[in-house]
């Protein structure tokens, strides 16, 4: 059976826009050996303003159709009754509950911590502080102007989230690490708590950790020297936990963000790949910006696509290039062809032409 992988891809702005266009290099069929047909949606600011978001609809329907996604760094605009975030309308409308962020070593980068072993920050993808209804009370600008918000989360989500985070830690045979404000927010914090109290009963050979969010952040310091650690976290602790984690690794540029919905039996049926940092409107054009995570994006769809097409020969196809880009990546940090932010003096293109120029040696063989 000849290997086919269909993807869909969202398109950004600014530099996220250069790095997609870069990383999607890698995915030629030249370079693959097997065909990919990229489904392509224009999500960049200007055409979410033409179309009122449409576009972004449209997308995601795309991804649960095929279950695979790929997405740019988008800039979502400040003023309100603007467009909004096509982060937030592509999350409600695959129905993804999962945010996963792995930071792990840079081969040839200095981290800026003592953390040795990958730290995974699975995170809620949906409400908490992000959604939630809020206003402002009294007079404008006056001693008495209260704002307040109400946050919500759901039990499902802290389930999701839960087992996941112990499936993770199972297969990689890390630890369960931190968690919530528990203590202080008993009713609301708590109910992530409960979850994970839930998980880790069911899943007795996984070191189960829990720590308050707030001695997490000090305790990833020290703890990942020693074991590979997993995070479950709500929506704004593991926004804020994944961009730290990611920094010392060497950089929020080297390593990916996956968006998954899962199914009744928590399996992932769609997964969206991107990079977790923005736009980067002070390089664009330069051809300078680091593609590590936009090209570690591209072989977390290929590993979810090898994982959930089904037995067959072409699997191995995708999954034996999914690990292609991944250590091929890698490989070429390691060998000092680096962009400035670890170290080096190299181009956006000149990192990813050696990538592909690897990658495809090692798949079909090629000079």
């Amino acid at each position: 059976m000849t290997s086919h992988l269909r993807l869909v891809v969202c398109e950004g702005d600014e530099t996220g826009q250069e790095l997609l266009e870069q990383a999607l290099r890698v995915l030629d069929p030249a370079v693959l050996g097997f065909e990919s047909e990229l489904i392509r949606f224009d999500l960049s600011l200007d055409n979410r303003r033409l179309t009122d978001n449409a576009v972004v609809r449209e997308a995601a329907a795309a991804m649960r159709e095929c279950g695979l996604g790929l997405k740019a760094a988008t800039i979502t605009p400040e003023k309100i009754g603007d467009v909004g975030s096509p982060n937030r309308i592509l999350r409600e409308g695959i129905g993804g509950s999962v945010i996963v962020r792995t930071g792990r070593r840079i081969p040839g980068v200095s981290p800026l911590a003592p953390v040795v072993h990958p730290i995974v920050v699975v995170r809620m993808a949906v409400g908490d502080a992000y959604g939630a209804d809020e206003g402002r009370t009294g007079t404008p600008g006056g001693t008495d102007e209260t704002a307040w918000r109400t946050e919500r989360i759901e039990r499902r989500i802290c389930q999701e989230v839960s087992e996941f985070s112990f499936q993770t830690a199972a297969a990689r045979g890390a630890c369960v690490y931190g968690g919530p404000k528990w203590t202080v927010s008993a009713v609301y914090e708590g109910m992530l708590k409960e979850e994970m109290d839930a998980s880790a009963a069911r899943h007795p050979e996984v070191l189960y950790r829990p720590t308050l969010i707030d001695a997490a952040y000090a305790g990833i310091l020290t703890e990942a020297g020693h074991r590979s650690l997993v995070i479950p976290a709500l929506n704004r602790d593991g926004d804020c936990l994944s961009d730290l984690v990611l920094a010392l690794f060497g950089s929020i540029a080297g390593a990916e963000s996956v968006l998954l919905a899962l199914d009744e039996h928590l399996h992932p049926v769609v997964a969206m790949a991107e990079a977790p940092h923005g736009t980067a409107p002070s390089l664009y054009g330069k051809n300078v910006a680091n593609p590590m995570a936009m090209l570690l994006a591209c072989a977390a769809a290929l590993d979810h696509a090898a994982a959930t097409v089904g037995s067959a020969q072409g699997d191995v196809d995708i999954a034996r290039a999914a690990r292609a880009i991944r250590q091929t990546t890698l490989s070429v940090a390691a060998d000092g062809i680096r962009t400035f932010d670890l170290g080096g003096d190299e181009s956006t293109s000149g990192v990813v032409d050696e990538v592909v120029r690897r990658v495809r040696h090692e798949l079909i063989g090629a000079p």
